[in-house]
């Protein structure tokens, strides 16, 4: 449930863009009016003073650099989500040249470690994931553009699609990122109950909402879930950690899936990954009765665990990524809570953030006793033989 605000500076987009060496700007540049995708928010301007991509763009190290970039007049913008943009330039051959710029919110650094997230970027753009990084700018990055449909839920529900998922996310949790391998989730979950705990709002209503909230509770919740799942001896690998539909493309012509976006990226548990992308089958309507049944998550476990034989799986290891995978479905259920409660403070969307938090810890408290039970069963036979 990734979200970000808009970061707008002026009458234009502001980027301070990561450099591109050796490029001269042929011809002329001044700043153009730009072609708004429809539907796109009121507030969105009609001209980009300061974005200038200029073509063509050659192999490079990303860095940041602090610079003015112009639009030159063949060139135009659309809005492709919030604080996302598609910037198209055509050149005097007359191709055209696009790639997206995306625009960090304010505050988001909040609930966004931006420096794990760019160190993990170029890693995962050079095995094949996600769009390729072309530069760094203050508030944000230039990618290349990816010719492909965002997924619906109902997409990834769909057990071909699924499988296909299934596939890619092994490949992704295959992916190596220098660093310390120590898994983040609890140590981010423990660092959003910090600040959700210290929130004060101005507004009565968000206010008196608040106050209703027990946080040594859902501290003392908190840590039991780590115990129980430290139990279990779950694999650490690198996960994506926000795979909604939205962050999930495919181009239907060559068959081609893409992860996109990884700000919340980080090493963490197999499970937790996948309970993840299960709970997000819930979709904008946050209908958890779309949660996968055991049917079709072990479809998904079989393509995931051996994409090239998925009916070799043994049963024994379907049935402990099961039981691993459904333990952390109550992690993301906190994790996103908590985080929603961080954006009912900070974020300036039009989003009842302190709603969504009562709905996914509502939801981790509708589902604590069965996902407890089947983990305790689990162990349980585990120390009996």
């Amino acid at each position: 449930m990734g979200s970000e605000g808009r970061s707008w500076n002026g009458a234009g987009v502001c980027a301070a863009a990561g450099g591109f060496d050796g490029v001269s700007s042929g011809g002329e540049e001044k700043p153009t009016t730009a072609a708004v995708a429809a539907g796109a928010p009121a507030d969105v301007p009609t001209s980009a003073a300061s974005v200038d991509i200029s073509l063509p763009l050659p192999e490079m190290t990303p860095h940041i650099m602090q610079v003015t970039l112009l639009l030159p007049l063949n060139s135009d913008f659309l809005v492709l989500a919030r604080g996302v943009l598609k910037v198209s330039v055509k050149e005097d051959t007359g191709n055209e040249f696009s790639v997206t710029v995306r625009l960090y919110g304010p505050n988001t650094d909040l609930v966004i470690d931006r420096k794990r997230e760019l160190q993990a970027i170029p890693y995962l753009s050079a095995a094949g994931f996600g769009a390729r990084l072309l530069g760094i700018f203050e508030n944000g990055i230039v990618q290349s553009f990816i010719n492909a449909r965002t997924l619906s839920p109902a997409d990834m529900r769909e057990p071909r699609i699924a499988a296909e998922i299934a596939k890619e996310l092994h490949r992704f949790h295959l992916v190596d990122i220098p660093g310390s391998k120590e898994p983040q989730l609890w140590s981010d979950i423990f660092k959003f109950l910090k600040k959700a705990s210290a929130l004060k709002f101005e507004d009565s209503e968000k206010r008196m909402g608040y106050e209703t909230i027990s946080f040594r509770e859902i501290r003392d919740e908190v840590k039991e879930l780590k115990d129980l799942s430290d139990l279990l001896h779950t694999p650490v690998v690198y996960a994506h950690n926000d795979l909604l539909s939205g962050n999930l493309m495919l181009n239907d012509l060559e068959g081609k899936l893409y992860f996109i976006d990884f700000e919340y990226g980080s090493y963490s548990y197999r499970g937790y990954d996948i309970a993840n992308h299960f709970n997000e089958y819930a979709g904008f309507d946050c209908d958890y009765n779309m949660y996968p049944d055991k049917d079709a998550q072990y479809h998904f476990f079989r393509n995931y665990l051996q994409p090239d034989g998925p009916s070799e799986v043994q049963a024994q290891d379907l049935e402990a990524l099961y039981v691993e995978t459904n333990t952390f479905r109550l992690a993301s259920h906190i994790y996103w809570a908590l985080w929603a409660l961080i954006q009912a403070k900070v974020s300036p969307i039009d989003f009842d953030y302190l709603g969504y938090f009562f709905l996914r810890y509502g939801e981790y408290k509708k589902q604590r006793e069965s996902c407890f039970s089947l983990a305790q069963s689990f162990l349980s036979e585990l120390r009996n033989g």
